[in-house]
Formats: structure tokens, C-alpha cells, sequence
């Protein structure tokens, strides 16, 4: 089967490479990773003076960064002597963790799934084990994971109904990849279910909770939401209506409402946080076209003199969770249109209240919990979506409730970082005592 995976890998070239050299020249993405995903590296780039444990940690981009980041800082905190290697597929994630990850030693690119490319980049980190954060497989390079000896665990791991449903439809292919796993610490107990389902053994299986929110909680606190208002110089108290992680389609609904929110508070602000930096200039379009004025981050930065208008898109990286501080109310964008919904709970880590649409598949535990408490609004159209807000605004110690109540969420689901290090740890313990290779983890 992994032949003609190769097979279709190298058909699949001539279509995509056109596609991305296009988008290439077009708007410059990838031309700092492709020859580092190929594999590009001098050796000594991975020479770490250290005798300890090698260990890959892979996180795909920004999202996962966020939960691989508190793992790591646990494993560090439980083998300081430990060699850690951090790689992203993209460079927003590489951006994000060079920013928020503290105990990698090296980061890097994760190899695209080429034989010669895998092989090269397992000779050149030399793990004795590779994590990949949430659901990350690729058919070659856990071949040869599994032809060099490497145990892979996956950790924080998530496999949505969506992607569950991908996956079955060629199960026959992927049951024998997930089957490779030593060992799976699921999000939750639907994940787990999923997995064991596509064939990955259900006792090497625990369901151990969601890394993400030892990152968040730890993250937010008092001075950082005085650093934005300081950057911004949005006066105490005002309403600030921010949409977040927002996608083709939602940016229209998201100002129509904020026109809308303008008649009953005219003094409100509007914060929109694109998902993807490229598409700036199509909301900065939409906002033209309907003869709004705005600023962007980047201007002000550069100005230093806060927001002179009412409006704000942000066209920088790694800038979402810091203004969440200041947000009086939230939409979470993927989730208007069929994406599959964002990261609500970094909004929940502030204490705000979030909407969002009905298309959550990607994060259908984290909406159910907020949910539960009344701190998630699922919203099916713009309209339910202003009533909301205006519901919430006029009821200031209703939006005080609940969002301490999204808040106590965060909270008491702190912890999973620590139990993903130590299963992390007990499964190369057990693996390394059957091989009698136990001095792995005593290193």
C-alpha cells in the first residue's frame, strides 16, 4: 500500500506544484520553508551538546504550538539532561513557536513526505522518539520511524468527526499506520473511541485531556491586557466587539453587525483578526467598499500613537490572544462557514464570553464545555448573532457571570500537559525495558 501511496504522491506533484509555485510568486509564502522542508540543513544544525534522550516534538502550525508548548516545558522540567527538537510545517507556526516555546533546544521544518527526505532528516536528528502533537500522520516518514527503531507517541491527540470520517473512508490503508503508534494520549474520550476504531491498540491508549489549557491559563494576566490598552489606547470600559481567526464570508457578517451594534453604542470598537495574514487586503477591501475607516496594527505599532479610528484588522502574527484581553464580547471565526470551527478556548482563558457558528467539528469537547456552563453562544445566522451581543451588553452582570464561568473552565482543566510528559515518559519506559533498552529514560 505505501507504493502506491508513492505512486499517487508523485501524480499528485504534477498538479500541486504549479499550484503552490504560483501562489509562491504571488504572494511569497513558502519560500522560507520549502528548502528546509526538503530537507536543506547542514548537519550541525541538529549537534546539541547533550548525552540525554533525543526527542522530536512536532506541531503542525500555530494551533498545535499552543499545546506543545506546556508539554515540552514538562518534559524539560522531568529530564533537564533530555536533547528536544520542535518542527512546524509552517511558518506561522515556526514564528509562533519562536515566540511562546521555552525548552526546545533546536527548531526546525518538518520534511515533506518524500522517501529520500524522510530519511535524510531522521539521519540528521537522530531521535529515540517522535511526538507529533494532535493528528499529524504521514505514511512515510512513520515507515521508516518504524524501520529505524523510533517509537512514536502522540500526544494531545485529536481526531474530530471530520477527519475521523476522511480516515475511514480508506481505513483499510490507515489502520495499519495508527497501528504503528506506541502509545496515544487522546484529548478526550471521544478521541480515544476514534482512534481505537482506525486500529491504533487500545491499551496503549489514555485519555489524558487537553494540553491547551495549561498554556492559556498560564498566559493571561493583568499586565498583558495593559500592554495592549497602552498599544492600542482603547479608553476603560468601552465595548470592544472583537472577531477572531476569521475566514472568507465571516468578515462581511462580522462589519455588518458591528454597523448594526454602532446604532445602539456608537462609541463601540471593532477588532478583526484574520485567520490567515494573506487575506488583510481583502477585509481592508471590504471595509473600503463600504466607506469605514480604519487602522491596522502594523500602523500603529509603527506610530505609536493608538487607534485614531474605530476599526482595527490586524495584519501581524501571534497578536490574537494578547487582544482577547481587551475584548468586551467574541466571535470565534471558522464556524459561520463549514471550516471547522477555531480555538474558543484562548477567548475562554480571559474570561470572555464566545459565539461562534454552527460548523464546530474541530472543537466539538471545547464547545460542549463552554456550553454547558452558558460561556459558549452557538449562533446560526448574523441575526442571532447581534441579538446575543445586545442581550450580553445590556445585561453587563449576565456577560460578568458567564464569563467568569468560561474562565473556571479553563481552569479546572489544568493539568494535562503534566500527564502527556508523564505518559510520554512510562510508555518509553515500558517499551525501552521489553527491547532491554530501558537505560533510555534513566539517561
Amino acid at each position: 500500500m505505501l507504493f502506491f501511496y508513492n505512486v499517487l504522491l508523485i501524480l499528485a506533484l504534477f498538479v500541486l506544484v504549479p499550484l503552490y509555485g504560483l501562489r509562491m510568486l504571488r504572494t511569497g509564502k513558502y519560500r522560507a520553508s520549502l528548502a528546509k522542508r526538503l530537507g536543506n540543513y547542514p548537519s550541525r544544525f541538529f549537534s546539541v551538546a547533550s548525552s540525554g534522550p533525543r526527542f522530536w516534538v512536532h506541531a503542525v502550525s500555530v494551533g498545535e504550538v499552543t499545546a506543545a508548548a506546556p508539554i515540552i516545558s514538562a518534559l524539560r522540567e522531568r529530564m533537564p539532561r533530555a536533547v528536544i527538537f520542535l518542527s512546524t510545517a509552517t511558518e506561522t507556526g515556526q514564528e509562533m513557536a519562536r515566540s511562546v516555546v521555552e525548552g526546545a533546544d533546536v527548531l526546525f521544518y518538518y520534511p515533506l513526505d518524500f522517501p529520500l527526505t524522510v530519511r535524510k532528516m531522521l539521519g540528521l536528528v537522530q531521535p529515540h522518539v517522535f511526538i507529533p502533537v494532535e493528528t499529524e500522520v504521514w505514511p512515510n516518514f512513520f515507515y521508516f520511524c518504524r524501520r529505524f527503531g523510533i517509537p512514536i507517541i502522540m500526544a494531545n491527540g485529536r481526531l474530530s468527526l471530520r477527519s475521523y470520517r476522511r480516515y475511514s473512508a480508506s481505513r483499510f490503508f490507515w489502520k495499519s499506520i495508527f497501528s504503528q503508534l506506541e502509545g496515544l494520549g487522546a484529548i478526550a474520550e471521544g478521541d480515544a473511541r476514534r482512534f481505537a476504531q482506525l486500529g491504533v491498540p487500545e491499551e496503549r491508549i489514555a485519555v489524558l485531556g487537553n494540553a491547551k489549557y495549561d498554556g492559556l491559563a498560564a498566559k493571561t494576566s493583568g499586565e498583558i491586557a495593559e500592554e495592549i490598552r497602552e498599544i492600542l489606547r482603547i479608553p476603560a470600559g468601552s465595548k470592544v466587539f472583537l472577531a477572531g481567526s476569521t475566514h472568507a464570508g465571516e468578515e462581511e457578517a462580522v462589519i455588518g453587525v458591528y454597523l448594526r451594534l454602532l446604532k445602539k453604542y456608537p462609541d463601540c470598537y471593532l477588532i478583526v483578526v484574520p485567520r490567515h495574514v494573506e487575506r488583510v487586503k481583502n477585509v481592508l477591501a471590504l471595509l473600503d467598499e463600504r466607506g469605514i475607516a480604519r487602522d491596522t496594527l502594523s500602523e500603529i505599532l509603527n506610530q505609536k500613537k493608538g487607534m485614531r479610528r474605530r476599526v482595527l484588522v490586524v495584519d501581524g502574527i501571534g497578536w490574537l490572544f494578547k487582544l482577547y484581553s481587551v475584548a468586551t464580547v467574541v466571535f470565534c471565526g471558522g464556524s459561520l462557514v463549514p471550516k471547522g470551527g477555531q480555538n474558543i478556548l484562548e477567548a475562554a482563558a480571559w474570561g470572555k464570553v464566545v459565539f461562534y457558528g454552527p460548523f464546530m467539528d474541530d472543537f466539538r469537547e471545547e464547545s460542549e464545555l463552554l456550553e454547558r456552563v452558558g460561556a459558549g453562544m452557538k449562533i446560526k445566522d448574523t441575526e442571532e448573532l447581534l441579538t446575543g451581543i445586545l442581550d450580553l451588553l445590556l445585561n453587563p452582570r449576565k456577560l460578568e457571570i458567564k464569563g467568569k464561568a468560561a474562565r473556571a473552565v479553563v481552569e479546572a482543566n489544568r493539568g494535562a500537559s503534566g500527564r502527556h510528559a508523564d505518559f510520554i515518559l512510562g510508555r518509553l519506559a515500558a517499551i525501552g525495558d521489553g527491547q532491554g533498552k530501558g537505560n533510555l529514560i534513566r539517561a
